[in-house]
């Protein structure tokens, strides 16, 4: 059962507007060191140890185990005020708060669990996350490895494509088929902490961009309790938490990369027509379609977070193919439209956006973006809803 908190508007520790004057300030020291974290594809160790001393990383963690219970609303505001400031940041705390929120809305009632989740309050742990793995081709809803239960607990050993800053965290949250015998897409998710686990390096992260998530490959060796599997069948952590989730937080983070871009875009045609006498310049056309493309991503994850509020407490509606549909398809989309909101800065500010040594660059923000589509592929995602929705019937009226 999901256990939800609703943040006072009050100004005290722990509402919304103290929250989003603690994500300002770590978007601000994330924003400093950016360039750094891109140029040099390393972690971004400043802004994590800004988002723990402000408390972030356990924000969402339930005010009776020690957080703050911050709703999906705020979390994604934090995720797009980072994605704004550092893209590599963004993401990371995005894919921190989905594993938390797995754990706090399916791994409830068990006494290491919810230390784990005090821990994380307390000590403001990060999780990594690794979901792919073998020739899977980013398919999360099947798995090769499998846990193995023996008189000592559980053990696992797993091939990882991608953990991304498996190094840097302090626990990873996998999946694995649920026993030896299981079948592919009989899968379970498990937590283990640093203690836990070695890591054996399989490849590098030299990449386009998103350079700082350090999204390296690994062999996962991990032993651990039989409570550090989750009871849950992945297959309701995926369609309640995971999905919905990770697709309101990420499509956030992509919007900040896209707001980011367009406020460069702005000053750019600002000052372009502060020099012209007031005439626009060539390209402000393009500056007035990033602007739609970038209204455009934040109404749609306005009614995400609407649809997933309504429904978070209720498997059966999270469920529905309705549901499902959107939550999965606004990750497709809002992505789409934050590469034309990048896209279009980078035309409005022309050479000046194209180059990498000036105010009104947007050379970094468009390398960025340009994850998003193909983290978890958009054509994998529209493919399996194709499949899903050909038995659902066509809405036979406007508003039905």
């Amino acid at each position: 059962m999901t256990i939800q908190h609703t943040l006072s508007s009050s100004g005290g520790r722990g509402s919304a507007t103290d929250l989003a004057a603690r994500s300002a300030a770590a978007a601000a020291i994330a924003a400093a060191h950016a360039e750094a974290v891109d140029r040099d594809a390393r972690f971004p160790v400043e802004a994590v140890a800004a988002l723990r001393s402000q408390r972030l990383l356990g924000a969402a963690v339930p005010i009776e185990l020690g957080g703050e219970g911050a709703g999906m609303r705020a979390l994604a505001e934090t995720s797009y005020a980072l994605g704004r400031a550092c893209a590599s940041s963004a993401m990371i705390f995005a894919m921190h708060q989905t594993k938390v929120a797995c754990l706090t809305r399916h791994g409830r009632g068990e006494p290491w669990r919810e230390g784990l989740m005090r821990r994380i309050a307390d000590e403001q742990l990060l999780l990594a996350s690794s979901t792919t793995e073998g020739q899977n081709g980013g398919n999360v809803r099947t798995s090769a490895a499998a846990v193995e239960a023996d008189a000592d607990g559980v053990a696992l050993e797993r091939a990882a494509t991608v953990i991304s800053y498996g190094a840097q965290a302090d626990g990873i949250v996998t999946v694995a088929r649920r026993a030896a015998e299981a079948g592919a897409s009989d899968q379970v998710l498990c937590v283990f902490l640093k203690e836990d686990y070695t890591l054996e390096r399989l490849n590098g992260w030299e990449t386009l961009g998103m350079r700082g998530t350090c999204s390296s490959g690994f062999r996962l060796r991990a032993r651990g309790r039989p409570e550090q599997v989750l009871p849950a069948r992945y297959a309701d952590i995926h369609n309640q938490t995971m999905t919905p989730v990770s697709h309101i937080l990420w499509s956030s983070a992509w919007a900040g990369i896209a707001a980011g871009a367009v406020e460069r875009a702005q000053a750019f045609t600002r000052t372009a027509m502060r020099g012209a006498g007031g005439v626009a310049p060539p390209g402000a056309l393009h500056y007035a379609r990033a602007v739609s493309s970038l209204k455009q991503a934040r109404a749609l994850i306005a009614q995400g977070l609407d649809r997933f509020e309504a429904a978070a407490d209720d498997p059966a509606a999270l469920a529905a193919l309705d549901a499902q549909t959107a939550l999965a398809m606004l990750k497709v989309e809002v992505s789409e439209l934050a590469v034309a909101a990048v896209s279009g800065a980078l035309r409005a500010n022309g050479l000046a956006g194209y180059r990498q040594d000036g105010d009104f660059s947007v050379g970094r923000a468009l390398r960025d973006i340009l994850s998003a589509p193909i983290m978890i592929h958009n054509d994998r995602i529209v493919a399996n809803l194709a499949t899903a929705t050909l038995m659902a019937p066509v809405a036979p009226t406007l508003l039905a």
